[in-house]
């Protein structure tokens, strides 16, 4: 019979002339008290199996077999992780029951991504991510290098990636090519086509040499679903656009407002609401199926009916509609202050866009 084995895998490089991030170690062995009238004894045994084409680290074989022998088998090491005690360099290795953490497949790093793990944890996304999935969320994304001119995106062209500047800058052009404004190391953008399916809607040219982490939308979806705080993230991120470029000014929102869906997408209107936390009811009329009502409390939302939809579903409704007359009128009912959230607001939006985007015709050749 074999000893049992566990895995260890490097989450952390730091200068390590030996190893490289995602290197997987194979550790087995078992650590026995012999105790008698006559005499005390100890005897252990560490397997350590490294990755193939790697050379043996003394300092790592012994990092190692003191955790078999604090544990006393190897199977008995619960979920953790280890710093190996140094030389020029150092790696951090975890052992983990999550099989998506420990298999050095698809959703691995690449070794420059991995390099790079330090750096992004200091990053406004990333730092909604528990240090411990760091590295499974980064594993998503796919790192491209531009030269100065370089067009990243251009305005019309379809959506559907979400892009982190990991260094450099890029300059964001409106139609006439002019400069609106500029992104720097850490800034993002490409969200709002992502999230709401559209095409781009600003074109950015590289403004110095750029490294430039990328994500497309099924890999966006994955992560959302798996590590909600991204889900606030994104709120945050897409409050700031909206405050900046939506045609409905929170002041006039206190006061209620009127307004044409052909004019103001409705997705745009939940967010706005949303993110500046109204409390009130949002009545659309002249839609295709009648009259919507939606309640809304401190941004959540509370109450929906539409035709014969009620809650999520006549949400999901009436993202579908383009036109229609809206009025939002400040104020709820005394009751409706206890009344449940339907949902997450923002993992409403974006499974209602989900549904958006399957219902869309799919295009031939």
């Amino acid at each position: 019979m074999g000893f049992p084995k566990i895995l260890f895998r490097i989450v952390e490089n730091r200068s390590c002339p030996l190893y490289q991030y995602s290197d997987i170690f194979e550790l087995s062995g078992i650590a026995i008290p012999l105790t008698s009238e006559t005499e005390n004894s100890f005897i252990t045994t560490t397997i350590v199996k490294y990755p193939a084409d790697r050379k043996i680290c003394k300092i790592l074989n012994g990092d190692l077999g003191k955790i078999v022998i604090q544990y006393e088998r190897a199977d008995k090491i619960p979920v953790c992780m280890i710093s190996c005690s140094g030389c020029t360099g150092s790696i951090k290795l975890e052992h983990s029951k999550d099989e998506h953490l420990v298999k050095n497949n698809e959703g691995s790093l690449s070794d420059e991504l991995g390099s790079m793990v330090h750096l992004l944890s200091s990053f406004s996304f990333f730092k909604n991510i528990d240090e411990k999935h760091l590295d499974t969320v980064i594993s998503y994304f796919k790192l491209n290098k531009y030269k100065t001119g370089d067009i990243v995106i251009r305005k019309g062209d379809p959506g559907g990636r979400f892009f982190i500047i990991v260094a450099g800058s890029v300059n964001v052009l409106n139609d006439a090519g002019i400069i609106i404004s500029t992104l720097d190391k850490g800034e993002v953008f490409g969200e709002m086509s992502l999230i709401c399916n559209d095409s781009v809607n600003a074109t950015i040219q590289v403004k110095e040499a750029s490294s430039i982490l990328y994500i497309n939308q099924p890999n966006f979806h994955k992560i959302l679903d798996i590590y909600p705080a991204i889900q606030l993230y994104f709120s945050r991120l897409m409050a700031e656009r909206l405050n900046r470029s939506n045609k409905i000014r929170a002041e006039d929102l206190s006061s209620g407002i009127n307004g044409n869906l052909a004019e103001i997408p409705a997705e745009a209107l939940f967010q706005t609401l949303n993110m500046n936390s109204k409390t009130g009811i949002l009545t659309i009329t002249d839609l295709s199926k009648g009259t919507a009502r939606f309640s809304f409390r401190q941004g959540s939302l509370i109450k929906a009916k539409y035709a014969d939809h009620a809650g999520d579903l006549a949400f999901y409704q009436i993202l579908k509609e383009k036109s229609g007359r809206f009025r939002f009128t400040p104020g709820i009912a005394p009751e409706d202050f206890s009344t449940p959230e339907i949902g997450f607001f923002m993992k409403l939006l974006m499974e209602g866009m989900r549904r958006l985007d399957e219902g869309k015709p799919q295009k031939t050749n």
